[in-house]
């Protein structure tokens, strides 16, 4: 168990802006930050961050909460692997109790492959580092290949020891199961039989975008021709090849600050960019590029930057990645190194900055580099020339932003020298074509041509007036509870000349939360759903106790469900955000402008809506009950006559 003062402090030091950066690509937007949605496909943000309410909201997916849900989310943490991955970002040592044999016997399956992953990657380690095989073969290896000591143990690069159950053995002394051994792949059972899948292998463990073992990638250092020269963690529960990238744990800070990602083949080429000193460099380890490790780059930037090596064999067939990068509506450049070299040998041969400027000079966007491949291969022949035109146009048809495709037509005709009104109608012609075999795997119902089609009636979705105005009243209190305002109020005073009693307006300050708790009061109004009702009492309380009152503290006393309410309600507001209204000259007008009208409005409008509900339970009754009626329609009239009174300070209020 983790102590509460520990946990106490990783809430009050985490920021929710840096962890969630270090995940998605976030940029400011007024007071927050805005960025794609983690746990959705978007082309348009839907992901909002406050830095000052210290919460976040995917408005995509409905989720929301603080950093430690964030991770939980993301990540698949447990709660106190949230406040250990938090606590080791900010340097906070962390006051932990012993786990029992029992409490290790509870964790789940997949909780269980990441301890044996974890404890794999110490071990290579330390094998490579601490035995004569490992420093033999393994860190010869390594240090011919250039890596530096400090690269060598920043990657936590390892060696498996050429012997047949080595690590298994081990890993079975300290304790850990061979099912979750084999389940990881990193075990292979035979029968009653068991044996090491990277026997004899370097090993470069395979992180998540948060820093975990997911798997790994294991290279053979002999001329064993039966064997494949790199292998790989099988998919398990933890570990999918087509949605992790190589890299990314070490990169994802530098992608997003740099706006641009890299995208390498190899382990090698990963590591060697980083040791010259560019580090927004991933690779898709070996593994054909699929779209959600796009996704995954996306996050961070819209910018991806392919890294070929000299081999025109293997360019001609990685165009296909390029497409699918296109498809995902990601900016794609293309980089080709000399013959004979490759991202790996190049940098290095190379320093930093005659890299930098290497890439610089010779990273061309994609359809300037298609255009001069494929010409090449068309060699002046008008045929292979259509040919290329029509395969070039086919890769603009995959993008899907519409200004871009135009672009794209415009720059193919100039450089391939051909009509943009050519290259615009083939391009409607494989548009047209993808919309029609779209269509027959969705076929129409028959319809006459010309037959007028009546639209079906909108179903309108009944507004729960009582519970929109709970949930302000809430928002409103979580917002402004602590405030110091002037309310408008009316006093009742007697006339000198008449004696009857006359409405006086007059100022009353008060706490917000103290107008609208007496209020409330005063009417005898009570919370109809019962988790804003909850949640009211909880907050009065709060307020009431603690002239320090944080939103953020708050929340993350609350449990699970509460605090996904009350982030919700918090965040809906940044939705304006979202839309970039400012830009367009429309500012939304802040609430802090006028939260004493906003209290009294909500207010007014709750007792307002009341009245109009006291006023049909009364109707319903005289249906009912006749021989009552006139009793009862004397208590409608005086609900009316109050209802009338407080829509017109509702229209002041509002005016």
């Amino acid at each position: 168990m983790i102590s509460q003062s520990s946990i106490a402090q990783v809430f009050e030091t985490a920021r929710v802006e840096e962890v969630i950066g270090d995940f998605v690509q976030l940029k400011k937007s007024g007071s927050s930050f805005k960025g794609l949605s983690p746990f959705s496909e978007e082309r348009s943000p839907s992901f909002m961050v406050s830095p000052v309410k210290q919460i976040w909201k995917d408005f995509s997916s409905g989720k929301g909460g603080n950093a430690v849900t964030f991770l939980m989310e993301h990540e698949h943490f447990t709660y106190p692997e949230a406040i250990k991955y938090l606590a080791k970002k900010y340097n906070i040592e962390i006051e932990e109790t012993e786990r029992t044999d029992e409490e290790k016997a509870q964790q789940d399956v997949r909780e269980s492959l990441y301890l044996v992953s974890e404890y794999a990657n110490t071990y290579f380690q330390k094998v490579l580092h601490n035995t004569n095989q490992g420093k033999a073969i393994g860190l010869s290896y390594f240090k011919e290949r250039g890596f530096t000591e400090e690269t060598i143990k920043k990657f936590q690069l390892g060696y498996s020891l050429d012997e047949w159950q080595a690590f298994s053995d081990e890993a079975l002394s300290k304790g850990y199961k061979i099912e979750f051994l084999a389940a990881t792949g990193l075990t292979i059972v035979k029968g009653e039989k068991h044996f090491d899948r990277f026997k004899g292998r370097v090993m470069f463990p395979i992180h998540s975008m948060s820093g975990r073992i997911l798997g790994y990638g294991g290279r053979i250092l002999t001329n064993d021709k039966k064997a494949a020269k790199y292998l790989n963690s099988p998919e398990s529960e933890i570990y999918h090849k087509s949605k992790v990238l190589y890299g990314l744990y070490y990169a994802k800070q530098s992608i997003a600050k740099e706006d641009n990602c890299y995208l390498v083949e190899g382990y090698t080429d990963v590591i060697q960019f980083h040791q010259t000193g560019i580090t927004n460099v991933v690779s898709s380890s070996g593994t054909a590029l699929s779209a959600d490790q796009i996704r995954l780059i996306n996050r961070l930037t819209n910018n991806i930057t392919v890294l070929f090596d000299g081999d025109a064999a293997g360019v001609r067939a990685s165009l296909r990645g390029i497409d699918l990068i296109l498809e995902q509506g990601v900016n794609v450049k293309v980089c080709t190194f000399p013959d004979g070299e490759d991202p790996d040998s190049f940098s290095k041969s190379n320093t930093l900055e005659e890299l930098k400027e290497y890439l610089s000079e010779n990273a061309k966007d994609f359809i300037q580099f298609k255009a001069s491949l494929l010409v090449k291969e068309a060699n002046n022949d008008p045929i292979k020339k259509a040919e290329t035109i029509r395969e070039i146009v086919n890769s603009i048809a995959l993008i899907p932003d519409q200004i871009k495709r135009e672009i794209y037509i415009q720059e193919c005709a100039r450089i391939m020298d051909i009509s943009e009104n050519v290259l615009f109608s083939t391009l409607a012609q494989i548009n047209k074509k993808d919309s029609q075999s779209a269509s027959q795997n969705y076929p129409p119902p028959d319809q006459q041509a010309f037959q007028v089609v009546k639209n079906e009636p909108e179903t309108k979705r009944k507004v729960d007036v009582q519970f929109e105005l709970e949930r302000k009243i809430i928002e409103i209190l979580m917002l402004y509870g602590d405030k110091t305002e002037q309310f408008d109020d009316e006093m009742l005073v007697e006339d000198a000349a008449s004696g009857e009693m006359l409405s006086e307006p007059t100022k009353q300050e008060a706490r917000v939360f103290e107008k609208i708790y007496l209020d409330l009061q005063e009417d005898e109004m009570q919370f109809s759903n019962p988790q804003f009702k909850a949640l009211y009492y909880s907050i009065i309380d709060k307020l009431n106790q603690d002239e320090n009152f944080s939103t953020k503290n708050f929340v993350n006393q609350l449990d699970q469900d509460s605090a996904s309410t009350i982030t919700t309600i918090l965040m809906e507001d940044e939705r304006y955000n979202l839309h970039d209204w400012e830009r367009n000259m429309i500012v939304p007008k802040e609430k802090t402008d006028a939260v004493a009208q906003l209290v009294s409005q909500t207010i007014l409008s709750l007792r307002c809506h009341l009245i109009d509900r006291k006023v049909e339970d009364y109707k319903n009754e005289i249906l009912k009950n006749e021989s009552d009626s006139r009793s009862i329609m004397e208590d409608v009239t005086d609900y009316l006559g109050l209802k009338m009174l407080l829509s017109r300070k509702l229209g002041k209020v509002i005016g």
